[in-house]
């Protein structure tokens, strides 16, 4: 071979090759976090949406459609809500422990803050047994004068029986505030309870 022709035949290969890279296509997408994506070929991350295809140039070539199935499709968005939504817990579990840091220090600021709450609940409760004993008291009254009906209570006057009534009406009312005020104490302790076990390895970890 001459040196002519093995300079037009490396001359040939090089248009050739040229050519091949000039007529490869672009596609470009957006995929699920936003992000835009190009590659020389069809793009994996964007199966479940519209691609485009470019020509070098830049020019829209085509449009390529999803290629996934609708229950491929259906099976991604699930899985990507569930995504999202154990993210969310995670931003609000980090949020609700930095909240809790910045609230309690240490572990003596949580138990201060734990004895403040239930001392309040304490004092209701003081108050509402204190109104049990002026209720006794009340009803001692009413079994002295309800001692001259003790043959024929049917002959208690209308305005004795109606006292009757509203004392054991007030009676129950204030065993009942007293149970619900048993119960607060619960939950209190129950949630002081709950955030200390959460504290103890973010105080750890500050530390």
């Amino acid at each position: 071979m001459t040196a002519w022709h093995r300079y037009s035949a490396i001359g040939f290969l090089c248009c050739g090759l040229l050519g091949h890279a000039a007529a490869q296509s672009i596609y470009s997408c957006t995929d699920a976090r936003g992000k835009k994506l190009t590659s020389d070929r069809p793009i994996a991350e964007c199966m479940d949406r519209e691609q485009t295809e470019l020509n070098p140039s830049g020019t829209v070539k085509r449009s390529i459609g999803p290629s996934l199935t609708t229950p491929e499709r259906e099976r991604i968005e699930a899985q990507r809500k569930k995504e999202a939504e154990e993210k969310t817990r995670i931003d609000e579990e980090r949020r609700r422990n930095r909240a809790l840091l910045a609230r309690y220090q240490d572990q003596a600021a949580h138990e201060r803050e734990r004895a403040a709450a239930l001392r309040q609940i304490d004092e209701v409760m003081a108050a509402a047994d204190k109104r049990l004993g002026e209720l006794d008291k009340q009803n001692e009254a009413i079994k002295a004068e309800l001692e001259f009906y003790k043959n024929d209570p049917t002959k208690a006057p209308q305005k004795l029986r109606r006292q009757i009534t509203e004392h054991e009406d007030s009676v129950r009312a204030q065993q009942r505030f007293i149970a619900d005020q048993m119960l607060e104490k619960k939950r209190v302790n129950d949630r002081f309870d709950e955030e200390l076990a959460r504290l103890k390895p973010l105080w750890n970890g500050a530390r």
